[in-house]
């Protein structure tokens, strides 16, 4: 067990953030094992998988059985695309932080009956979507949205895209990325891609992509180097997040 251990100079919705990764596999995790990978205390980990749940990540487990994510947010009787829950997402946010009190207030009530009617393995987000308790701040989500229409457009035509990428130690690259798959896992987008300069998977979060650049280059599946091996990569190696 980890204890007493504390991550040095780590956000703590970076951690959230390492969780998800680690979560997204399906499978189930024990509070102890997480601990151990994100180096806090079991303690913590109650506390994180409680933000995630009542944040609408679909986080289902409990103290003493362990956690995994389950299916993706959709509202009934509709489904939602990616991209309709991205922009309810954004819209409810910005007014919810609205200087104008009624527009502010509307904005919470709307979030309140969304929640409502979000599939019980959600969660009941308790504070509505994207408030006080949400773990990734507004200004992340943000800074990724402006990348969002260029890396759509590259997952959808295949495009090569040169991107700087800045880790969570404040270190810039430059990389030539097969981008695969976009999620979303409130409020932060993340980008699964074949990483040129890393000869491998990774998956990058959207807000911390500084600048993307349209090769105009397209790429063909490989082996090895697919949607449908990521998948497979990722279910049995542990998360891959770009930091480095």
């Amino acid at each position: 067990m980890s204890g007493g251990r504390k991550q040095t100079g780590i956000r703590r919705s970076d951690r959230l953030f390492d969780l998800i990764q680690i979560l997204r596999d399906g499978k189930l995790h024990k509070a102890r094992d997480l601990a151990e990978r994100v180096e806090v205390s079991e303690r913590t980990i109650w506390r994180d998988m409680a933000t995630l749940k009542a944040s609408g990540v679909p986080v289902e487990g409990e103290r003493g059985v362990g956690y995994m994510i389950t299916a993706p947010i959709t509202l009934p009787p509709m489904n939602l695309t990616m991209g309709e829950l991205e922009a309810l997402h954004l819209a409810v946010a910005i007014l919810g932080e609205a200087t104008d009190p009624e527009l502010a207030e509307n904005a919470q009530s709307l979030a309140a009956k969304i929640d409502a009617v979000l599939p019980e393995n959600t969660g009941p987000p308790a504070a509505g979507w994207g408030h006080a308790v949400h773990p990734f701040a507004f200004a992340d989500a943000r800074a990724g949205f402006r990348h969002m229409p260029l890396l759509r457009q590259a997952v959808r035509d295949r495009k090569v895209l040169r991107i700087t990428y800045l880790s969570l130690t404040g270190d810039s690259s430059t990389r030539l990325v097969r981008p695969l798959q976009l999620d979303y896992w409130g409020r932060v987008w993340t980008m699964s891609a074949w990483c040129e300069k890393r000869a491998g998977f990774r998956t990058f979060r959207v807000d911390r992509i500084e600048t993307v650049i349209d090769t105009g280059a397209q790429f063909k599946d490989e082996p090895g180097k697919t949607l449908t091996e990521f998948i497979a990569y990722q279910k049995a190696n542990k998360p891959f997040a770009a930091k480095t």
